[in-house]
């Protein structure tokens, strides 16, 4: 499986990637702290005042909840792509028998 450069930076800099890690798993928990609940809020005040909730701003911050959604998302993979780094450097020095 061909890598990218990405991947090949972490894989040489284990304790950037797990420094990494860590704060991705940080940001996303605060990026989507209470999202989902505060999007259905928003959709049911859209939902129920029509077009004066348009104007109150209920649109401007159902975009704004949409992107932290993809906020959230991208902080995930990361976190994702560290993990999966992390593992298979771990899976590695064990079959080899030793620390790299």
């Amino acid at each position: 499986m061909g890598y990218n450069r990405l991947y090949d930076f972490l894989s040489r800099r284990w304790w950037v990637t797990f420094v990494l890690l860590g704060v991705s798993f940080v940001m996303f928990g605060l990026v989507s702290l209470n999202l989902l609940h505060t999007l259905s809020a928003n959709l049911e005040f859209l939902s129920m005042n029509g077009l004066d909730a348009v104007r109150e701003g209920g649109l401007r911050q159902l975009v704004e909840l949409i992107v932290y959604g993809y906020v959230a998302a991208f902080f995930y993979l990361v976190f994702k792509l560290c993990e999966k780094v992390l593992v298979e450097r771990m899976s590695l020095s064990k079959s080899k028998g030793g620390d790299t």
